[in-house]
């Protein structure tokens, strides 16, 4: 017996404890067990949420353990817009109808109301009525647009850079996997060593937006800008776009231009998945 509990605990260690011994023949038979703790439990109502939106299952099996604004925290990169002075020009990217245009505007008046000018220039020269419809919004501003459709073009329109003001560039809408496309928007932000942000509405099919985030992220994408989400139902399109890295910066959640945007942080994305329309009781 003794020979017996001193392999019990070389084997299991000395917090085994002994469940039963018996005779089995010449020698005696130990059954031991080790009281391990039980795993959290799952909250069933965080789970039925997820799979509502349609979370991937890999990134599900991740945010179930634990709170789930501290699960998407640790799983997926939060962080502003860097628009500080003299930060690199922010270049607004995305499909066409994802809403640039009016995420410009919302920057440009959030940037106003803060007592900041910012630069504002549109590279759109291909949408008819794209220029107009960002000067409707840049004129009640007070702010010129600048239309620089070119890279050269876009090197002079920062000229009129002022302290380091921040600078905001409506790109031509791409799905961002067309070469020509891709490499429209390299030149672009490269010739000013600007940062890409996308903006990709909610409610898109999650592999899709997985593919359209990588490819974007493939050529500097920094900022992911999510729009529509007061009006899509499901969002396991946003976690899915940001789980290959980029930062979650802002959310779409209404047609205002002053307050129709506001900071994507993972109590305001847990709260909207669980059900709460705006993002409250996370």
């Amino acid at each position: 017996m003794s020979e017996a509990m001193r392999l019990v605990r070389d084997e299991m260690g000395a917090d085994a404890i002994i469940l039963s011994t018996r005779g089995w023949g010449d020698g005696v038979e130990v059954t031991a067990a080790l009281d391990e703790p039980l795993p959290p439990a799952r909250d069933a109502s965080v789970e039925r949420a997820l799979v509502y939106h349609h979370v991937p299952e890999e990134l599900r099996a991740r945010l179930l353990d634990g709170g789930l604004a501290q699960g998407l925290a640790a799983l997926l990169h939060f962080a502003p817009i860097d628009l500080s002075d003299g930060a690199p020009p922010i270049l607004f990217a995305g499909a066409p109808g994802a809403g640039k245009t009016l995420t410009v505007a919302r920057v440009a008046t959030r940037l106003m109301l803060a007592g900041r000018k910012p630069v504002v220039i549109t590279a759109d020269g291909r949408r008819a009525g794209a220029a107009e419809q960002l000067a409707a919004f840049t004129r009640l501003l007070g702010i010129d647009l600048i239309v620089a459709s070119h890279p050269a073009l876009l090197v002079k329109a920062l000229s009129v850079r002022r302290d380091g003001a921040p600078v905001l560039v409506d790109l031509p809408g791409g799905c961002g996997f067309e070469g020509t496309h891709r490499d429209e928007m390299s030149d672009l932000a490269g010739c000013v060593g600007g940062r890409l942000a996308l903006v990709l509405p909610a409610g898109l099919d999650p592999v899709e937006a997985a593919e359209t985030a990588a490819a974007h992220l493939d050529i500097g994408a920094a900022y992911l800008v999510v729009t529509r989400t007061d009006v899509a139902r499901r969002l396991g399109c946003v976690l899915a776009a940001a789980a290959g890295g980029m930062a979650l910066s802002e959310a779409g959640i209404g047609p205002g231009a002053v307050d129709g945007l506001i900071p994507l942080t993972p109590d305001w994305l847990a709260g909207r998945l669980l059900g709460h329309p705006m993002g409250r009781g996370a």
